[in-house]
């Protein structure tokens, strides 16, 4: 089976000329299939504050109202999704640019209203993998928007994170895949402080204690989750590391069953 490296990079990395320099070219050199999902968030509050538009948030996460939506959709699906794209053109990488609703790659339900309402965000109910290897198997490398939509026409707020996951899986029966979360940090840390504490080897019992021991917590948590149920659906490999680590994925965190 062939193999396929799916990355995932947060908007951090993205918001920055220097560092998104930097992965656009680490992302180039990587050899064979490969996807990348995006996220954006920070760009997206900073053009919602030039435009008027309050950002809320609940527990780290986005209240998209219908104003916000169509903030994230701009800076989402447009501004961060083709600049990405021309950079990877730029490096010879032949890049379509694309949300979840594209093709119906993602399709998503507006999360229910419990004790929050979170507006137009979506929970991904499926994503197509076959869809997604019929682009791959052409010499295309998908760039994927953290957007899906309902299929009554509404676009969908989606995690990134969710959508790599959601994303892995599918594709998980026709590749080799291998999924590689990238961030600010080396990989899960002993020590948030102490970015040489890296704990290179995670499995099940390991994540069990870590959690218990407080080591592990808060926007960590759904990322290993998140990653745990990957490797259940059939993903190879699920790392989580620094963006700059690209070109050599032997350093972070690896994830086992």
């Amino acid at each position: 089976m062939e193999k396929l490296t799916i990355v995932k990079v947060g908007g951090k990395i993205c918001e920055n000329p220097k560092s998104l320099n930097a992965l656009l070219s680490d992302f180039a050199s990587i050899e064979g299939n490969k996807l990348l999902v995006h996220g954006g968030g920070r760009l997206a509050t900073a053009m919602a504050e030039r435009l008027g538009i309050e950002t809320k948030m609940v527990d780290g996460r986005r209240i998209t109202d219908d104003q916000m939506l169509e903030v994230v959709t701009m800076v989402y699906g447009g501004l961060v999704n083709k600049r990405i794209v021309a950079g990877l053109q730029a490096r010879g990488v032949n890049a379509l640019g694309m949300t979840g609703a594209d093709m119906s790659i993602l399709l998503s339900h507006k999360r229910p209203v419990k004790t929050v309402d979170y507006g137009w965000v979506g929970d991904v109910d499926r994503a197509d993998g076959v869809a997604l290897k019929s682009l791959i198997s052409q010499g295309v490398v998908p760039v994927i928007a953290p957007l899906t939509h309902d299929g009554k026409g509404n676009i969908l707020n989606t995690n990134a994170d969710t959508m790599a996951g959601e994303t892995a899986k599918a594709l998980a029966s026709l590749f080799d895949v291998t999924l590689a979360f990238c961030f600010e940090k080396e990989g899960v840390l002993r020590d948030e402080n102490d970015d040489h504490s890296v704990i290179p080897i995670i499995n099940r019992a390991l994540y069990a204690e870590l959690k218990e021991q407080g080591i592990v917590s808060g926007g960590m948590l759904p990322k290993l989750d998140n990653a745990f149920a990957t490797l259940d659906a059939g993903v190879k490999e699920v790392i989580i590391t620094k963006a700059d680590n690209l070109r050599n994925l032997a350093r972070g965190s690896h994830l086992e069953l």
